[in-house]
């Protein structure tokens, strides 16, 4: 039997800068390249009398676009992903302030 965890770390060898970066894209003679944020995690094991196991899992948010327009070259970010990870991340950070806050009234 095959070592799982040699074949898990071949089969995960192409993420990286792949897994952020999209396939550019050339429409009407503007060029975009898509970018996201990504992580990933795998995991295996094996026991000789009961066998292996592995798995993984991974997660992509898009921040938006690279856009070049001759020789302007911008970054566009998607807005919807902003917010979507913004909101937590203010929420998290005001109930942390408001209770250093309260911390330092006593």
């Amino acid at each position: 039997m095959p070592n799982l965890a040699l074949e898990l770390g071949k089969q995960t060898a192409s993420l990286g800068v792949n897994s952020v970066y999209g396939e550019q894209q050339d429409v009407d003679g503007i060029r975009l390249v898509p970018v996201a944020l990504s992580w990933s995690g795998f995991g295996a094991g094996e026991e000789e009398d009961r066998g292996s196991g592995g798995g993984g899992g991974g997660f992509a948010v898009p921040l938006g676009a690279y856009i070049r327009k001759g020789d302007d070259l911008r970054f566009e970010p998607n807005l919807v992903s902003l917010v979507a990870v913004g909101i937590p991340f203010v929420w998290v950070a005001g109930r942390a302030l408001s209770r250093v806050i309260r911390a330092l009234k006593r």
